[in-house]
């Protein structure tokens, strides 16, 4: 009995790093090719710090939702990936989200003010685990959602001009 009630348990709680459909950070890049067969996987024609491959464009149907997936790899090591779909899915990815990655650290809906006095909403969901990151952020009224999740310092390094 107690065993049952230690798998119930385990099931229950979110996973403790962050994956798209298995696939976590710190993956090999055979596990992200086994995962997503239709990524095209090559070296970045940048020069980087945090990653020297990207595997992309991947379609992928994640949080039961139609999604692409790129993965950024450095030493045959996933070190961050982000998934884009539809804003119509916000709220259903959103909730798969909580469930999977836990409790977010934050969640915000802001509004910007634009001269001629348009606005535009933006929605942000983050979450953090140690060095892991993940963000979840989307301009609503527009067509696409984003999913960023990385280790370290990717974010502020990937693009940054050597």
């Amino acid at each position: 009995m107690e065993k049952t009630a230690l798998i119930l348990l385990l099931a229950c709680l979110p996973a403790w790093g962050y994956d798209a459909n298995g696939v976590a950070l710190g993956a090999p890049e055979a596990e992200v090719r086994a995962a997503f067969p239709s990524a095209r996987c090559r070296a970045l024609e940048w020069k980087s710090e945090v990653a020297g491959r990207r595997c992309d464009d991947a379609k992928i149907v994640f949080g039961g939702v139609q999604a692409r997936i790129t993965v950024y790899l450095k030493a045959d090591r996933v070190q961050a990936f982000d998934v884009r779909f539809s804003e119509r899915d916000l709220e259903r990815v959103a909730g798969f989200l909580k469930s999977r990655y836990g409790t977010p650290l934050a969640e915000l809906r802001e509004k910007f003010e634009r001269r001629g006095g348009e606005s535009r909403e933006v929605y942000k969901i983050r979450w953090e685990k140690g060095e892991q990151r993940a963000v979840l952020s989307s301009q609503l009224k527009g067509k696409r959602v984003d999913l960023s999740v990385w280790r370290g310092n990717f974010d502020e390094e990937i693009y940054r001009i050597r």
